[in-house]
């Protein structure tokens, strides 16, 4: 129960370069994939959960391997958010910088194609803004996924 299958360090080079990998798919995937999960982007999130797990334990199923990746995959988000919260190019990096996808009006089609946003996004948004589509100042898609609205001046 408690003795390694690997040695203690493999289970930490195997966790850093999953998290590291994981990191660098959901990063590509685009702001709109973290920001609002559907039920098709939960079955993903579980399927790469259940896909990664062997790669990270190769094999070693004792409590204290399952210890030492956990440890380490807490580890490494800790030096990652200290590292964005210290370095604005390191934030850039892994948390990204907000999109302008429409500014006096007008939608950026080009902004919302190349972000995998649809009208209806754009159009909820709005909604939760309580702002019409001619009042809006601008449109930013955010890091994190989410869309904001400026309204103009009255």
């Amino acid at each position: 129960m408690l003795e390694l299958g690997r040695p203690w360090w493999e289970l930490m080079v195997r966790a850093g370069a999953v998290y590291f990998a994981l990191l660098l798919m959901v990063r590509i995937s685009g702001k709109h994939t973290i920001g609002q999960f559907t039920p098709f982007d939960l079955l993903v999130v579980m399927l790469l959960s259940e896909s990664v797990s062997s790669s990270l334990s190769g094999g070693d199923d004792s409590l204290t391997g399952g210890l030492i990746l956990a440890a380490t995959l807490i580890g490494l988000n800790l030096a990652v958010a200290y590292a964005t919260a210290r370095s604005v190019w390191m934030e850039g990096l892994i948390q990204g910088r907000p999109v302008l996808i429409g500014r006096d009006g007008k939608i950026f089609r080009d902004k919302l194609l190349a972000n995998h946003l649809s009208t209806a996004d754009i159009e909820q948004a709005l909604r939760e803004a309580d702002c019409e589509m001619k009042d809006m100042r601008c449109a930013f898609l955010e890091p994190d996924g989410k869309i904001s609205i400026l309204k103009a001046a009255a």
